[in-house]
């Protein structure tokens, strides 16, 4: 929830800041553009995993969740109440950036990915699958025992490379497909805002498809 709050928040704070009708004077320059937008879910990741790795394991992505589960990593049941969770969350974030900014939320998309016009769909799902790689990748290789167990240091430091590495994709891919990489985060802001363009290049089984990928290559 809180992830959705201050990453969706911070995305409609800068289609704001950098609206030529509100500020036309230096809209090109306003807000805190694609790199304040990535750091922001970067960031928001580096904590989140930082504060619950100790209590849950730091599942804040279905799609990341998906891949522990096929690695046996995490059980059956406790993989779908991971994933109802951070869905539900997500929804209550989306809901509360809806509630304290409704006139800003609606007049900007609710902060709801889409494919950008000039990008086929056979390019989004690509910089989807690319972009949910790194991630599963840094995942299992910040995570693994064998790391763990040779360098004290890795458990400690492990949220810092998945938060950049979130960050990182993000800079990738914010210009074509938004960043579709947490179904979590993608599916609350869909679901809140509601709207027919939001679902038209959305397609919630892919990140199965996209994380049996990634596993098959790790």
């Amino acid at each position: 929830m809180l992830f959705l709050y201050v990453t969706v928040a911070t995305v409609i704070g800068y289609k704001h800041q950098s609206d030529p009708n509100v500020n036309p004077a230096d809209a090109a320059c306003s807000g805190v553009g694609i790199l304040g937008i990535a750091w922001a879910f970067g960031g928001m990741i580096f904590i989140l995993v930082y504060c619950t790795a100790g209590i849950s394991g730091g599942h804040i992505n279905p799609a990341v969740t998906f891949g522990l589960f096929l690695a046996r990593k995490v059980s059956l049941v406790r993989a779908i109440l991971y994933i109802l969770a951070q869905c539900l969350g997500a929804i209550c974030g989306c809901g509360l950036v809806k509630g304290f900014q409704r006139a800003y939320y609606v007049r900007y998309g609710g902060g709801a990915n889409s494919l950008s016009s000039g990008y086929s769909k056979g390019t989004g799902v690509a910089a989807e699958i690319i972009g949910t790689f790194v991630l599963v990748y840094t995942v299992f290789s910040a995570t693994d025992p064998k790391r763990n167990a040779r360098d004290s240091h890795v458990p400690v430091l492990a949220p810092l490379p998945i938060g950049f590495a979130v960050f990182m994709v993000h800079l990738a891919t914010i210009p074509i497909t938004g960043t579709g990489i947490n179904p979590a985060r993608s599916l609350g802001a869909a679901v809140v805002y509601n709207h027919e363009t939001t679902w038209h290049d959305h397609v919630w089984f892919l990140f199965i498809f996209l994380t049996s990928v990634n596993f098959f290559f790790l």
